[in-house]
């Protein structure tokens, strides 16, 4: 009888968490439901379009090209010529000045507005405000900014500069221009990751060093930068792949121009597939974006690691 007894409350037990799995499955459904058909669908399917040629049309089409897609895009390879090299080489110069940018930025106006100063919470927010605004007003803003009678180069060339042409016409400037509309936009997002970062800091820290005379560069490189490793970390990993994602921005403003001073990887897969109908073509290159990504993130975990051994 006692075992009995003690056996229907297990049953009951067991009944109660069935009910409360299901429930929480049911919560789960939708979006992991949504995640499958809009998102790992169509990676898999990507991943074997890479080997396999398709120029649109019904599935009936379709033929298994192996390693051929690879190797188109991959024959007479050239950072100068090619269209893979170009867009890969804008792609990682535009990375390059962007990151490191962006950090520095977004960092620099965490630590002024960190503070209790007045007007602090409306600074934020201007800083903000450019990451939610509308794409297009951006960039159709930073186009009359930056064109050649704009109030930019006005203003460089009352400072002395020459500046004459509107930078997204210009093979030496649009790139630039891209990577000022990106560190703009990007810059307060991430401020509000380090302003967080910064507070989660002991001020007990601070106190100590102060109490040992270090100075306020002793303290940012000792304490500051340690305790942000993480914050910084996730922010390069971040900008890192918004950076090889980048599409609207250069069709916006550029539109991977003039000649291809500034088509990217991504506007590459995007040609490819829309407008020279090489879905297989295509896919192979987005391959090679995501072991490229992937070789990148891989480094950057190892270089933290290096980054909190040397503190």
């Amino acid at each position: 009888m006692a075992q009995n007894s003690q056996a229907a409350p297990r049953r009951r037990m067991s009944k109660l968490q069935r009910k409360n799995t299901l429930i929480a499955y049911s919560f789960l459904a939708p979006n992991f439901i949504g995640f499958i058909i809009i998102t790992m669908a169509p990676i898999l399917f990507s991943i074997v379009l890479s080997f396999i040629n398709w120029n649109g049309g019904v599935l009936e089409n379709m033929s298994w090209a192996g390693l051929d897609n690879f190797r188109e895009i991959f024959t007479n390879f050239n950072f100068k010529r090619s269209d893979l090299g170009i867009t890969l080489k804008n792609t990682v110069l535009y990375a390059l000045a962007t990151v490191p940018l962006t950090i520095v930025f977004a960092l620099s106006f965490a630590m002024l507005l960190n503070k209790a100063v007045k007007g602090a919470s409306f600074f934020r927010f201007v800083f903000f405000f450019p990451y939610v605004a509308s794409i297009v007003a951006v960039c159709a803003c930073w186009n009359y900014l930056l064109m050649k009678y704009g109030i930019v180069n006005t203003f460089l060339n009352s400072i002395g500069f020459n500046f004459t042409k509107s930078w997204t016409q210009s093979r030496s400037l649009a790139m630039w221009a891209l990577i000022i509309v990106a560190v703009w936009r990007g810059a307060g997002y991430y401020m509000i990751m380090y302003i967080a970062g910064l507070q989660n800091i002991p001020n007990e820290l601070y106190e100590a060093a102060t109490v040992d005379g270090a100075k306020a560069f002793q303290k940012f490189w000792k304490i500051t930068l340690p305790m942000l490793t993480p914050t910084t970390f996730f922010v390069t990993i971040m900008t890192t792949i918004q950076c090889f994602k980048v599409f609207d921005t250069v069709v916006l403003m550029t539109e991977g121009g003039p000649g291809r001073a500034t088509k990217m990887l991504v506007n590459y897969i995007f040609d490819l597939s829309f407008n020279q109908i090489k879905y297989g073509v295509a896919s192979a290159v987005a391959m090679v974006l995501f072991v490229v990504v992937l070789l990148i993130t891989i480094f950057q975990f190892r270089a933290e690691k290096k980054w909190v051994n040397y503190f």
